[in-house]
């Protein structure tokens, strides 16, 4: 992949990948998931993924709660009463090792990236990764968007509109 500003986007991605496992071990999982990456894109510095979720008359401060509540639904529907995850028991710490990540985050991280490369000039925004995830139809991610009462189509479009309107680089930005 030809990167026009390598040192930027390798920072962007690490921030990306990152902050997807520290939200997937918050949760309790081991490993990220799109909903773990959609909620790394949310607190990423450009603000276009938050700003997509507004676009589509969402609260993105919601998302983390409809991940923990769809987790605890699943469990519900096994026959499993879940448990409150004690903060002392979560590792927060920084990732260990190769970033690891399930085949559906993987895909979306992918997809992210293919989108910020269709935008001039190409940079990868937290609103690409909004984009990527709230196409997939089925996951946590999906469910939790529909939970939540957004239409995944309507995200979608408003983070491929606010990736549009990003404004292009200034000279503290590079």
């Amino acid at each position: 992949m030809k990167l026009p500003h390598p040192v930027r986007e390798i920072r962007t991605i690490n921030a990306l990948l990152g902050g997807a496992d520290a939200a997937a071990r918050r949760l309790g999982d081991e490993t990220p998931g799109p909903e773990h990456l959609l909620l790394s894109a949310l607190a990423m510095d450009d603000g276009t993924a938050r700003r997509a979720f507004a676009r589509a008359g969402a609260d993105p401060d919601a998302f983390e709660a409809a991940i923990a509540d769809q987790h605890e639904a699943a469990l519900r529907a096994i026959g499993v009463e879940p448990v409150a995850l004690d903060p002392d028991d979560i590792d927060a710490g920084p990732p260990r090792g190769v970033f690891r990540s399930t085949p559906a985050a993987q895909r979306a991280f992918q997809a992210a990236v293919t989108l910020s490369k269709q935008v001039k000039p190409s940079r990868l925004l937290g609103a690409h990764v909004v984009a990527a995830v709230a196409v997939e139809e089925q996951g946590t991610a999906a469910r939790a968007l529909r939970a939540m009462g957004i239409d995944p189509h309507a995200l979608a479009e408003a983070a491929r509109a606010e990736a549009a309107h990003n404004p292009s680089e200034t000279p503290s930005s590079a």
